[in-house]
């Protein structure tokens, strides 16, 4: 009997040392938002401590509000500091001048509203990358995609209820504009049969990026057409088709529809505006081939990573085609950097960098829209309010661009107009409308957007009878 009880206490040690030391591993590498991680002892860094101290350092200069230095910029006369890179109108070593006879630079899609988000969310979203991380082109699954991030991409989606996941496939690509064309040359492979290639057509006013990169690849599977209603009335053009439809759109905010039907066109969502910052969200997207970019999620357009959502599996195994064959996968450091960076969208509710860039671009509308509602020579697209499956409520307007037209009958270059008042857009022919359009970015830095807002003051000021701003 004695002997009985002592193996039943040995055996009661064991297990408490077990689950002690699975307690003790999981306190180092487990942590309690549902993210695997490394604890070190004592918080004591290895290889990666001069790393990080860089990075830190280059952190903290502030380059008075007005600049940014990176690890990878100029460095300064000591030959080790990186020096202040100045936003645009601003100068001197720590950026603080302003300078006086500045253009406001509406030009570019360049989302950097979305910096302030990201400095409140350093330590989150920060990535040590070691010397040799995943030198291989390919996961140990012999994929090219990160399984990892490929769920996180799903999980944002289900967060911002802009689009359904379930049942279908996703492709990685260089950005948005890589998937664009591996998107039109799969589906011109999927009415092989026609004697004719395939028309790729985009309602005016479009992204010319469709244009361009169409007639760039252009081979004897596909080529532009330009808008619907340019299609030859025969049978083959008005079926075999391939159509953009950006919702919402670029540049004018407007939520779309196809507008070309048939047994053979197909369509292509361009939705890389589709998040609850820049448009209300009717309902959850659930087409047969979208297309989003993290230019546009997160504001890191320079990571160049996008993502397609595809519902056949031979369109979904041609457009992985066409990525192998162009660049045999996507970097794995971007890939990297994607996961962390959608690891800290979805920390919490998953609703803070939704709740913070719908604030900021609302703000913003509203203040531009105020301007131009003084003038007679100007007026801005209009955008009703609408109910948002994200917000559960009716929400109003807070689009990427501005889309300004001139109303005097001899201003028919607006983009001149601005350009005289030291506004740089881009011109609505860019877009293939008339270039009494211009588009105005809102997307930049809050010194661009208010550089914007003085210039725009004093161009509505100088008009006869405005009200004085």
């Amino acid at each position: 009997m004695g002997e009985a009880m002592q193996g039943f206490a040995y055996a009661i040690c064991l297990l408490l040392s077990v689950l002690l030391n699975i307690l003790l591993v999981g306190n180092i590498l487990y942590g309690g938002d549902g993210e695997w991680r490394l604890r070190l002892p004592n918080g004591e860094l290895k290889w990666s401590q001069d790393a990080a101290a860089a990075a830190e350092a280059v952190a903290a200069l502030q380059c008075s509000g007005h600049g940014i230095a990176f690890l990878d910029g100029e460095i300064g006369d000591d030959g080790v500091t990186p020096v202040c890179e100045c936003h645009t109108c601003y100068s001197g070593s720590d950026c603080s001048l302003l300078l006086p006879d500045c253009f406001a630079d509406a030009d570019s899609g360049d989302p950097l509203f979305l910096e302030p988000f990201w400095v409140q969310n350093a330590a989150s979203s920060a990535v040590v990358v070691s010397g040799w991380h995943r030198m291989s082109y390919s996961f140990p699954d012999s994929s090219i995609f990160s399984q990892q991030l490929e769920n996180h991409i799903r999980k944002v989606h289900a967060i911002a209820r802009n689009a359904i996941t379930d049942g279908k496939y996703i492709v990685f690509g260089v950005g948005s504009t890589q998937l664009c064309n591996a998107a039109v040359y799969a589906l011109s492979l999927e009415n092989s049969s026609s004697l004719s290639p395939a028309k790729v057509v985009a309602k005016i006013p479009f992204y010319p990026l469709y244009k361009m990169q169409t007639e760039y690849f252009e081979t004897k599977n596909y080529e532009f057409e330009g808008d619907p209603s340019l299609l030859r009335n025969d049978t083959d053009a008005a079926g075999n088709v391939i159509e953009f439809v950006t919702s919402p759109n670029n540049p004018d905010g407007h939520l779309r529809a196809p507008v070309v039907g048939g047994p053979f066109a197909r369509t292509i969502y361009d939705r890389a505006y589709y998040w609850p910052h820049f448009t209300a969200i009717p309902a959850a997207a659930d087409e047969d081939l979208s297309i989003f970019t993290i230019s546009k999620l997160t504001g890191h357009a320079g990571s160049r990573f996008g993502w397609a959502i595809v519902k056949d599996k031979s369109v979904y195994e041609n457009m992985v085609a066409y990525i192998r064959t162009a660049e045999l996968g996507i970097s794995k450091e971007t890939q990297l950097r994607a996961l962390s960076l959608l690891k800290t969208v979805v920390q919490g509710d998953g609703r803070g960098i939704f709740n913070f860039s719908y604030e900021k671009m609302k703000n913003r509308w509203e203040r531009l829209s105020q301007i131009i509602s003084q003038s007679r020579r100007f007026t801005l697209q209009e955008i009703s309010p609408n109910y948002c499956n994200f917000f559960e409520k009716i929400r109003g307007p807070s689009p990427a661009y501005a889309w300004v037209k001139c109303l005097r009958e001899e201003e028919t270059d607006c983009g001149a107009v601005l350009e005289a008042a030291k506004i740089i857009g881009r011109a609505g022919s860019m877009f293939s409308a008339e270039d009494r359009y211009v588009r105005l970015s809102l997307l930049k830095r809050d010194d661009d957007f208010e550089q914007l807002l003085a210039r725009l003051r004093e161009l509505v000021a100088i008009e006869d009878g405005a009200k004085t701003m």
